[in-house]
Parts: structure tokens; sequence; C-alpha cells
């Protein structure tokens, strides 16, 4: 008798933590849509961690002088560590900064799915994390996208067929 009352004890404080770290993993706090003021994309955020990118010094200059919280998507994360999977002494700077909060990690999905699948449907070169970022865009109207990627942010519109505004280097 005592050790089935332990076992459903054990199993309704098991159950108790999944639902608990299930809902802990799912929080997040949406941010005031004019609070966001900058988006930044893969190729600033590499630029910056690599030492022998061309546009290094742009990155830099660029990010340090908005002095703002940047946002972005898990794509775009997901997207930098790729990219700089041969230097990954790189990559521990751009967890500390999500850590400490100069750069948020914004969930889109599930809500933004149906968009994400229709913008890549439209724009046959559009990647994950451009469409991610153009959805976020579109909940963020105001914030203006840090990107080094010319070519497509030129072309992309959002829902309400503008262009997302960007922080562009010179050409």
């Amino acid at each position: 008798m005592r050790q089935s009352k332990r076992r459903s004890k054990l199993r309704r404080l098991k159950k108790w933590w999944r639902r608990r770290s299930i809902q802990a993993i799912n929080t997040y706090h949406p941010v005031k849509d004019w609070a966001i003021n900058y988006l930044v994309d893969t190729g600033p955020l590499v630029a910056m961690l690599n030492k022998h990118d061309t546009l290094r010094d742009w990155s830099v200059n660029t990010l340090r002088s908005l002095s703002d919280t940047f946002y972005t998507t898990d794509a775009v994360i997901t997207e930098v560590c790729y990219q700089l999977k041969n230097g990954r002494h790189a990559l521990p700077p751009l967890f500390e900064a999500i850590r400490v909060g100069q750069i948020n990690v914004c969930p889109i999905f599930p809500e933004a799915s149906e968009r994400v699948n229709l913008m890549m449907q439209k724009y046959p070169q559009m990647d994950f994390a451009d469409a991610s970022l153009v959805a976020l865009s579109e909940q963020y109207p105001r914030a203006k996208l840090i990107t080094m990627d010319r070519r497509d942010f030129t072309i992309y519109c959002r829902a309400d067929g503008n262009l997302v505004p960007c922080i562009m280097p010179p050409v």
C-alpha cells in the first residue's frame, strides 16, 4: 500500500514538473511595438564576430553607435552559428550578448508560420531566416533591420506592401 502511494505521488510530481518546465520554456514576454527600434540579420552578427570579415568595421561601428537592444529570431542565431562553425571560438560573445539582453531572440512561431510559408513561396530566393525577419518586421513595423543583404531586402515586402526599413553598409 505504501509503495503504491509513493508511486502515485511520484507520478503526480513528475507530471507537475513536466507541465512547469514546458510553461517555463514557452514563457515569452512580448515587447510593445514602439519599444523595438532595431532588428538584426545574420550578416552583421557574423561580421562582428569574425575578425577577417571585410565588413567587420562597419558592423562593429554600426552596432556600437546604435547602443540599443537588438532583436532577432532563432533562425538568424542558427544561421550565425552555422556560418561560424569553423570559428567556434567566436560564438561565446554572441551567447553572452543574448544572456545579458543586448540581443533578444523573439519567437515568431507558430503564429507566423503561415506568413513565412507564403513569403517563401512568393520569393524563391528567400531563406528561412530572412522570412522570419520579415515576419518579425511585420510585428514591429517601426523597427529598422540592420543587414548587409541589399540584394534581397530591396525586394522583400511586408504584408502591407512596404519594404522593410533597413540600415545597410554604403555601396
